[in-house]
């Protein structure tokens, strides 16, 4: 075994699809279409035109699909695809270094694939490649004590495995994958001193773009450092944590797959409050309640939970995704988590405010860990109704099948896509890895 940065970039340079077992493939099938489903969504976002105008500035010509807009340059397409697929946070978790790994992965990897023609296994190669190097340099790098720095992982970590995809499908040998890897770590950055804002969701855009970059430049053979996580001089292990555990970035790397461990998100709201929307729509689903028949709801949520969204307000779409009561209080209303529960209508509306203030309450319990929950919903007509649970619908655990993945698709693609382009789009997508060349299907899903 060696530092284990050498047999990443091998392993990423080298992949192959048949390399993957049948259900790590069905697994990054999955994550893909999700993926173009988050970003399809992400055309909704309320700074999603702050981020295509700076895109834009830098390279507004060019033949690279924006995801539901149109074309742009490689550079803009990577800025703008990357902050869509987590502008209106619907992406993925992996929860170990609290990290949304696709915004950095799948954009790279979709524009070098539809710039070079590769093949649609190639393409699936590519993502399974940067959707592991990023879950592996997550699983060393020690989360608690990088974010104990105040370290945002997607804004860190992310690069890497945007350069790893990238590097795949421009055909970077192990040598070259290194010193893309050594290149995405000099942009590694993203703290939580943003938490709230949308810069927070900038950090995926921002990591788009630097794993292309690094890939590009790896590609003309420009060099960098030969370990740039585990050198105690400045490398990411030591200067963002406490030196981490370089060792398991390549134990049984091929064999045990960490990107398994990835969740999807099924509903635009925070990553930690899922459990609670899970707990919600499972109540609903065994009492047929009116909001009327409600008098009090009672949340209990973890102590990192909670403090990150127990008492947020919710002025903004965005906060509003995140604060818990307003969440739990709109679902009881609406039956429903998608976006037309985050309009500003839904925010301001006075009687759901209301409810959200003075009957849904929202408390820590430091018993529960994680993203657990506990909830109890007292009716007018004396009833208690109970459930509670530690994971959600599209953890790991509980993962989202196709069908409900295909099935977000059509939600995201719901005033953006024509009707015809989405069905159309979900037949090609769900057989690709039969795709001689995805330029058509990527570019499928932009604008002319």
């Amino acid at each position: 075994m060696g530092n284990g940065i050498e047999e990443l970039a091998t392993f990423a340079a080298t992949l192959k699809f048949g390399d993957l077992p049948s259900a790590v493939q069905s697994r990054v099938k999955a994550i893909t279409i999700d993926t173009l489903a988050s970003a399809i969504a992400g055309r909704n976002g309320d700074e999603t035109t702050q981020i295509e105008a700076l895109g834009r500035a830098l390279g507004d010509h060019g033949h690279s699909t924006v995801l539901g807009g149109r074309p742009a340059s490689s550079a803009a397409a990577a800025l703008i695809n990357g902050y869509q697929v987590t502008a209106v946070t619907v992406c993925d978790i992996y929860r170990p270094a609290l990290c949304h790994v696709t915004p950095e992965v799948v954009p790279p990897a979709l524009i070098v694939a539809e710039q070079r023609g590769s093949t649609g296994p190639d393409l699936l190669a590519a993502i399974a490649a940067g959707l592991e190097t990023t879950t592996r340099i997550g699983r060393a790098v020690n989360y608690q004590a990088f974010r104990d720095r105040g370290w945002h992982s997607p804004g860190v970590i992310g690069p890497f495995g945007g350069a790893a995809a990238a590097g795949r499908l421009l055909g970077l040998d192990p040598l070259r994958q290194r010193h893309a890897f050594g290149l995405a770590g000099s942009q590694a950055a993203g703290t939580f001193a943003h938490w709230g804002t949308p810069t927070i969701k900038f950090h995926q855009a921002r990591g788009s773009l630097s794993g292309l970059m690094a890939a590009f430049l790896a590609e003309q053979g420009f060099l960098s450092a030969a370990d740039v996580l585990a050198n105690p001089d400045g490398g990411l292990f030591h200067a963002y944590s406490d030196g981490g555990s370089p060792d398991l970035l390549d134990a049984d790397l091929g064999q045990d797959w960490e990107l398994d461990r990835i969740g999807l998100r099924r509903w635009p709201a925070a990553s930690s409050i899922q459990t609670m929307i899970t707990s919600l729509f499972a109540l609903l689903a065994m009492h047929p309640l009116d909001p009327a028949d409600i008098e009090q709801v009672s949340v209990e949520l973890s102590p990192t939970v909670f403090g990150m969204h127990g008492a947020l307000p919710w002025s903004t779409k965005f906060s509003a995704q995140l604060s818990a009561p307003f969440v739990t209080a709109v679902v009881l209303h609406d039956r429903q988590c998608w976006l037309d529960q985050f309009t500003p209508e839904r925010i301001t509306d006075p009687r759901l405010d209301e409810f959200a203030r003075q009957q849904v309450t929202v408390t820590e319990n430091r018993d529960l860990s994680g993203t657990s929950c506990a909830i109890r919903i007292h009716t007018t007509d004396g009833r208690v109704l109970e459930d509670s649970r530690s994971v959600p619908k599209g953890d790991a655990d509980d993962p989202l099948t196709m069908s409900e993945v295909e099935e977000k698709f059509r939600e995201a693609g719901h005033g953006v896509l024509d009707g015809d382009v989405v069905e159309q789009a979900l037949e090609l997508w769900g057989d690709i890895e039969n795709c001689r060349d995805v330029t058509p299907l990527v570019s499928m899903l932009g604008r002319a």
